[in-house]
């Protein structure tokens, strides 16, 4: 397999053992999932190196150019929600800092978006219509400011793989976080949405770097490439 499929098939396999273990809540679905994942990658892709959420991190993987990113549930809350369907799994390769390969899986659509046929962008919204997605409990100050400048409509829902794969789906035009992520929760959203044609960037249009010494990675954007213009300047002022 190429990276591409592979990334794919690894993300879908994660989304089949949760939705098959869900009723052992999320901290059972965490664990078992990067077990999948890291057995798995170990396996197709013994020389590249590692950063799961779920796993400890030495720091030795960066001094590698090829580093798989993963989060085997983004979204535990929701994963724990039997009725809710924004939770995800995330599987990214950056190679020397950028991500090259990934997919984002949305098990309870029946769903994997990836790098290797990249999703096509619905036509855009009509002018005047913007819509954001934002967290559903805990939405940022910077966040809140940007739908007031933008005049938009919120569009609330659970982990950040879901709300990115909105804008990729067209359930949503744009997609902004402050106040703190780290590369797992981005690396495989930003692979997607930028092989489909999206805007992606930190909040002051700089780009996103992968397999740094320290994961955190606080903010992002993913939008329309036709409102990257506007958002980033509502963000800025």
């Amino acid at each position: 397999m190429d990276d591409h499929t592979l990334a794919a098939t690894l993300a879908g396999e994660a989304g089949e053992l949760l939705l098959g273990i869900r009723e052992l809540g999320g901290a059972v679905g965490d664990r078992r999932s990067d077990s999948l994942l890291l057995g798995r990658l170990a396996a197709e892709r013994p020389a590249d190196a590692v950063l799961s959420e779920e796993s400890p991190d030495d720091g030795d993987r960066v001094r590698e150019s090829r580093v798989w990113i993963v989060d085997p549930l983004d979204g535990t809350r929701e994963y724990g929600e039997p009725a809710r369907k924004d939770w995800a799994v995330h599987v990214a390769l950056a190679v020397d800092g950028k991500p090259a390969a990934g997919a984002v899986a949305l098990p309870a659509e029946g769903l994997v978006l990836h790098t290797g046929r990249p999703p096509v962008l619905p036509p855009p919204p009509p002018p005047g219509t913007v819509r954001v997605a934002l967290s559903r409990s805990r939405p940022s100050f910077e966040v809140r400011r940007l739908v007031a400048r933008l005049g938009a409509t919120e569009v609330p829902m659970g982990s950040a793989g879901a709300k990115a794969m909105a804008v990729v789906r067209g359930i949503a035009d744009v997609y902004a976080h402050s106040g703190g992520q780290y590369e797992w929760d981005s690396c495989a959203p930003v692979a997607v949405a930028a092989a489909a044609g999206l805007h992606v960037s930190r909040l002051d249009g700089s780009p996103l770097i992968y397999n740094r010494p320290d994961p955190y990675l606080p903010d992002l954007l993913i939008c329309r490439p036709e409102l990257a213009e506007l958002a980033l300047k509502a963000l800025s002022e």
